[in-house]
């Protein structure tokens, strides 16, 4: 299979409000707009699309109908400290305090009005110990 485009939707209650917030905290911009759907891409690079949908929506088998859950979206940024201060005067709930891992990322977790944890990052230098387990080719510069 050869996929053309990847990208995560996000099944809410609310589909205005969900797409709010990622345009207001996260510079997307929606390319397609219903009260049941919304596609959004990042205005800073169109590689970047999320969609929300209205999880009652008809088109979603009856079964698997609702909200997301169990969801983390990673967002990678050049630099996360700021996008840290821009989250936290918006009043945007911190999960998780903004801080360095061993594993290689300097990162902080928000979430989204459905709860959806977004996982903001700015991969750095690995310890040792973690650098022995990346592919060389995935390690930062």
């Amino acid at each position: 299979m050869k996929s053309t485009s990847y990208y995560p939707v996000i099944m809410t209650g609310d589909v205005a409000a969900t797409a709010a917030f990622y345009m207001t905290h996260f510079h997307f911009r929606a390319l397609f707009e219903s009260d049941w759907y919304v596609h959004l891409q990042s205005a800073e690079d169109e590689r970047i699309n999320l969609a929300i949908l209205d999880g009652s929506h008809e088109t979603i088998p009856e079964q698997a109908r609702g909200r997301v859950s169990g969801l983390l979206l990673n967002f990678e940024v050049e630099d996360v400290d700021t996008v840290y201060a821009a989250c936290k005067a918006a009043g945007l709930p911190i999960m998780r305090d903004l801080r360095n891992e061993d594993f290689g990322q300097r990162h902080f977790i928000t979430a989204d009005p459905n709860g959806v944890l977004i996982d903001i990052i700015k991969p750095i230098p690995p310890s040792a110990e973690f650098a022995a387990m990346y592919d060389a080719s995935a390690l930062p510069a």
